[in-house]
């Protein structure tokens, strides 16, 4: 089964079901209700105050609590204050690392266009993009943001620097690409977040959503799981021996 960028621009609308009139307003609110929104989802996160509780749940962090209490008890109220004092400040660091970590996907919904020209019932008309769908005829001008991947249908210049790293401006044009390319080789397709430098051109709506090139990125972050670091591990080995130690010394 071919690639998107391996059709011609006839192929794809065919293969889509529209003309270059567009859509109806019927078949987009229908193709609305199957695709959803166009946009990135989000897995579900956790509130700060969660964060930050979860920054106590660490063998070393429990066994200072209990010191801290142990030591309030003695009559050290100095020492206690001193280990609550530095468990909270730590907690509070890794709280601003966690929530620093969670902007990445931010970032890339903030390369959306909030809107969109798009050609439906014959007539040119801008809409939200959230609600832009496969099939969609969009007008893409030097300026705008790509807000999904689409076949073009005449050439135009875009920065695709958001999605493969390269800092220069890439021409594309309506020209077949019949063998299998790399995302940056595939001159006849354009992709959401995206920005046009030059020119002018129709492009017809292959992918919404996540799953666009840059919606594929935001599903492996929201299922790529945090792991820790050789340090963090040996630092897990060393505050277990240490509890050990320290509950055998307190027996003695």
């Amino acid at each position: 089964m071919k690639n998107w960028y391996q059709l011609t621009e006839s192929e794809a609308l065919d293969k889509l079901g529209v003309t270059s009139e567009g859509l109806s307003t019927q078949q987009a609110d229908s193709l609305l209700e199957k695709h959803g929104k166009n946009a990135l989802e989000e897995s579900k996160k956790k509130s700060v105050f969660q964060v930050f509780l979860s920054q106590f749940a660490d063998l070393m962090v429990i066994i200072l609590i209990i010191a801290a209490i142990v030591s309030m008890f003695s009559g050290s109220v100095e020492s206690t204050i001193v280990i609550f004092a530095v468990i909270t400040l730590n907690a509070i660091l890794g709280t601003v690392q966690h929530v620093k970590a969670e902007k990445s996907l931010e970032s890339l919904k903030s390369l959306s266009s909030p809107s969109a020209k798009v050609i439906r019932d014959g007539r040119k008309i801008e809409i939200d993009s959230e609600n832009i769908v496969p099939g969609d005829i969009v007008v893409l001008e030097a300026g705008d943001l790509v807000v999904a991947d689409g076949r073009i249908i005449n050439s135009l210049q875009v920065n695709e620097s958001s999605l493969t790293g390269e800092s220069t401006n890439i021409d594309k044009s309506v020209a077949v690409i019949e063998k299998e390319v790399p995302l940056a080789d595939r001159t006849d397709m354009v992709f959401s977040g995206s920005l046009v430098t030059y020119g002018r051109a129709i492009v017809v709506v292959t992918e919404t959503g996540m799953n666009t090139e840059i919606g594929k990125i935001a599903t492996l972050m929201n299922q790529a799981k945090s792991k820790k670091t050789p340090l963090q591990l040996s630092l897990d080995k060393f505050s277990s021996r240490l509890a050990v130690i320290i509950m055998a010394i307190c027996v003695v």
